[in-house]
């Protein structure tokens, strides 16, 4: 039987979730197609009641509009998703698999979602995931930052307010950090973020984003700034062209995560590497979270991803990476 998976949300055409997926599927030798599947927000009802129905389902990746619909939707968050309140991954579970297991990450705590709207019948349980924080986690591995004690961590600088900067916020917990900054264009829209900070355990402060570059020009003697050690923007393209005429010269490599890569480079990260920070593309984030994906959905399979030796996996997510032209 050929398994089922897509990437759900509206507009999809420009998804390359299909790359990604098809790429380790191949090398997985599983027989399943993924595709993309137009789904407007107030069209999820529709869905779920019909094409999602289905019993060949492995999962779904989720895109905007959905990320908070969709929690509603399954019938076991992960602690993550109950602690962001959004997801991108909705894994399909024959009944016994289990809701957590060693490719869940984030998972642990996970609990029954009483309030359920999706249609799975007796045969299957719809988990909730929101790997988008393991793609910023090893994307801001690859620019040299690692998880660490919280005594040797500064401040993680996010820019933006909406539903990455939530993933953000939870890279930063497991990456050691207890004190994050956010820079938004609406200081009360960066105050939303304070519940999910609470949650994390994470001190947040808000600034406009037109402090950014005054607190990257602070010096280690300048108490009154913020000394920022990692930055992630989650805004969408081009949104921060601006702030990218205004950079200071940087007095350390500072690692930049921009999750808007169309185009790429974005002038912000131009401006960033020629301003003496180190980048990574958003294609790096898209990469590794589609590698969670890949994991969690294959997992009740033949052949689950999370389970081949560290060479395989490797050629895998090499395949992938090479999809997507990285």
């Amino acid at each position: 039987m050929t398994r089922q998976a897509a990437v759900l949300g509206h507009p999809i055409a420009h998804s390359l979730s299909p790359l990604l997926h098809t790429a380790a599927y191949d090398h997985l030798g599983l027989d399943a197609d993924y595709r993309r599947i137009d789904v407007p927000e107030q069209s999820l009802q529709d869905f779920l009641r019909g094409e999602g129905a289905s019993e060949d389902w492995m999962g779904w990746s989720v895109t905007m509009p959905l990320k908070a619909a969709m929690v509603a939707a399954v019938d076991s968050p992960s602690a993550r998703v109950t602690a962001l309140g959004v997801l991108n991954t909705v894994v399909h579970r024959p009944i016994g698999h289990g809701a957590s297991g060693p490719a869940d990450s984030g998972s642990a705590g996970g609990t029954t979602n009483s309030g359920s709207a999706s249609n799975s019948g007796g045969s299957r349980t719809l988990f909730g995931e929101n790997t988008d924080v393991d793609g910023i986690v090893a994307a801001l591995g690859e620019a040299g930052l690692h998880p660490g004690s919280s005594s040797d961590r500064g401040r993680f600088g996010i820019i933006g307010a909406g539903a990455t900067a939530t993933a953000a916020l939870a890279a930063a917990a497991e990456l050691g950090y207890t004190q994050v900054h956010s820079y938004a264009r609406s200081v009360q829209r960066g105050l939303e973020l304070a519940p999910v900070a609470a949650a994390l355990r994470l001190r947040l402060s808000v600034s406009e984003l037109s402090e950014l570059p005054e607190d990257l020009r602070a010096g280690p003697q300048d108490p009154d700034r913020v000394r920022l050690d990692a930055v992630v923007s989650t805004l969408p393209p081009r949104a921060a062209d601006e702030l990218s005429a205004t950079l200071p010269r940087l007095d350390r490599p500072i690692p930049l995560l921009d999750v808007a890569y169309d185009p790429w480079p974005s002038a912000l990260a131009s401006s960033w590497e020629a301003s003496g920070g180190r980048v990574v593309s958003g294609l790096v984030m898209l990469l590794h979270q589609a590698v969670k994906q890949v994991e969690l959905f294959s997992a009740a399979t033949s052949t689950p991803a999370g389970e081949l030796p560290k060479e395989s996996h490797a050629q895998m997510v090499a395949k992938m990476r090479r999809s997507i032209g990285l």
